[in-house]
């Protein structure tokens, strides 16, 4: 405990820190003195179990030794190189990866995180296809960035259009379905249906990609039901439309897989990166690009680049982290923990909390669905909003122990792939605590 240093800490971020999403004069930003694995602690000595992994990048746990030690011994080395250099940790580093995703894809651009990832996919693919469009869904997020933020489908994007070309469509969600469908087969089926309609609609000439999140991740972990995503592939191979997964959340170990496209019978011809790559220890991300679309620039010059496109930092970081998570058996642990602790775990709450509506996911990624009526699935918070019922179980969560990620009338139970069973239950105990708070807001039968 050192609350001296805490107050010091806080002040110089209140002084001189703008804040990202945020309105600045009402924050009070939590001051984190340290963390490691799945915990992180203030200066108060309060200790969070981290079931947001921050922002759902912290894949391999706070502080892995090993990663930690390489950016040290990288640092030593090299700190710094140009990205028309050729460096061997940035070489290794494309070859782990491109060893990890479809064999047709073997080339690696590097950026500095998801957002500029999505950002060079999308000027990939059109340059590819000589078309402008970009279609993607309306419940997604997706960057910050120019194209980025206008792919995104969340609010985030209402003040942000300043980039054209891009056109939403609803993709597939049960729980809460476009097409009054009342199984997975009738929403995959209609979503694929309102899919092609929106390709014909738009005109397949026009349209150069389709940009998803395997899994969607900010806007609510939406598993796609069996069947979606090879209609998807199936559809960008009639009309000549690359396919670009957006796996910046949802890849490298999150859903018990090396990419959330692996639990699927699809591939696809971009796959943007970040977030667990290297769990965000440096910043990171970058596109893996098909053999084809890579060859599209063999002649042609690709009109992009970043000073620190493959840093060398960063690139260390990658090697470590993958590494690491192979000889450890990261990603197994992830699907383990979903599979036989927070898969039942939440669903156990769900029958005893009526205020859970639904429970959803894959590996240590899984939303639960907050209502105050599960007969007309009243959200806990408004779409695009909070609500003070909303707000108090975030207190709730966070005065149990918790490190919450919400968003709007969802928790995301998100920790990182090393959570252990014992740790895993340990969060469920702390949930439970923080629901009963909450399910006095329930209104419902």
């Amino acid at each position: 405990m050192n609350t001296q240093e805490g107050k010091r800490v806080y002040d110089l971020d209140r002084a001189h820190v703008f804040h990202s999403w945020s309105a600045q004069g009402a924050l009070a930003p939590m001051t984190v003195a340290g963390a490691e694995g799945s915990w992180v602690w203030d200066y108060e000595g309060n200790r969070f179990l981290d079931i947001s992994s921050q922002l759902v990048n912290v894949n391999i746990g706070h502080q892995h030794p090993r990663v930690v030690k390489a950016i040290a011994d990288q640092a030593a080395v090299l700190a710094t190189i140009s990205p028309n250099h050729a460096n061997d940790k940035r070489g290794e580093a494309a070859q782990r990866i491109t060893s990890l995703a479809p064999s047709k894809l073997n080339k690696v651009f590097f950026t500095n995180g998801g957002a500029d990832a999505v950002e060079n996919a999308i000027r990939m693919a059109r340059i590819h296809t000589g078309k402008r469009k970009v279609l993607s869904f309306y419940r997604s997020y997706h960057g910050n960035t120019g194209a980025a933020i206008a792919s995104t489908g969340d609010p985030r994007r209402w003040p942000n259009e300043y980039a054209d070309g891009h056109v939403h469509f609803f993709g597939p969600h049960l729980y809460r379905s476009s097409f009054w469908a009342t199984t997975p087969e009738q929403e995959c089926e209609r979503a694929l249906a309102h899919l092609e309609q929106v390709i014909q609609f738009e005109g397949p000439g026009t349209i150069a990609a389709l940009l998803l999140e395997t899994v969607v991740g900010t806007a609510g972990i939406l598993v796609p039901p069996p069947g979606y995503l090879e209609g998807v592939r199936e559809l960008c191979n009639r009309y000549g439309i690359v396919w670009i997964a957006d796996e910046v959340m949802c890849g490298f170990g999150r859903t018990g897989a090396w990419f959330a496209f692996d639990h699927f019978g699809a591939q696809p011809d971009l796959i943007t990166f970040a977030k667990g790559v290297n769990s965000g220890y440096v910043p990171v991300g970058g596109v893996v690009i098909s053999d084809e679309i890579a060859a599209t620039f063999n002649t042609q010059v690709f009109p992009g680049g970043l000073t620190y496109s493959g840093h060398p930092l960063a690139a260390a970081s990658i090697v470590a982290t993958l590494d690491a998570m192979k000889d450890e058996g990261i990603v197994e642990n992830a699907g383990m923990i979903g599979e036989d602790v927070l898969g039942p775990g939440l669903r156990n709450l769900q029958e005893k909390h009526k205020v859970i509506g639904e429970v959803r996911g894959l590996g240590v990624f899984w939303a639960l669905e907050l209502v105050t009526d599960r007969d007309t699935k009243e959200p806990l918070a408004p779409y695009g909003g909070s609500s003070p019922a909303m707000n108090e179980f975030i207190g709730a969560c966070k005065d149990n122990g918790l490190l919450p990620f919400a968003n709007y009338n969802r928790l995301h139970v998100v920790p990182p792939c090393t959570i252990t069973a014992d740790e895993a239950n340990e969060a469920l105990v702390r949930l439970d605590r923080a629901l009963a708070v909450t399910s006095k807001h329930y209104v419902g039968a």
